[in-house]
């Protein structure tokens, strides 16, 4: 496998004050969906790319995926964390703006034309949830995820 035909995987998370997506959908999932339980909500936007070398990924941490005074990113795992996760993406077929955008971005940085990338979102539930809860939580984002 040569470099460029690497994956690369990153996490990105907004921090806290700059993180009103995860915190609208924590009061969202409470009060509108009724799983009182969970009392907090981590929201990751994942990234997988290939078709670039290694230093071009490195760059393009910054300058496509993250902001530096915005977001955390997290090369290749997530954090250690005590909640269940659930990642939720569109399926082949599925016009997915995200990846489209950072793939133009990419190719506006590098130059190359054959570099992909694919997203999901990754949900982190905190709470005494149950089994119900973890189901309805997971039915409603996988249904939501044509509004992205």
């Amino acid at each position: 496998m040569t470099e460029s035909s690497a994956v690369y995987r990153v996490y990105v998370e907004k921090k806290p004050g700059f993180d009103t997506q995860a915190a609208s959908l924590l009061s969202e999932l409470r009060e509108v969906l009724g799983v009182t339980r969970l009392s907090g909500l981590r929201l990751f936007h994942r990234y997988d790319v290939e078709g670039l070398s290694q230093p071009e990924m490195e760059q393009a941490h910054y300058s496509v995926f993250a902001e530096r005074n915005a977001d955390h990113l997290y090369r290749e795992d997530l954090p250690e964390m005590a909640g269940d996760l659930l990642a939720v993406a569109y399926q082949d077929g599925q016009f997915d703006q995200r990846a489209d955008s950072a793939e133009k971005c990419l190719q506006l940085q590098t130059g190359r034309r054959d570099a992909r990338v694919r997203t999901a979102q990754v949900y982190a539930f905190f709470g005494d949830l149950s089994a119900e809860d973890l189901a309805a939580l997971a039915r409603y984002l996988v249904n939501e995820v044509d509004s992205w």
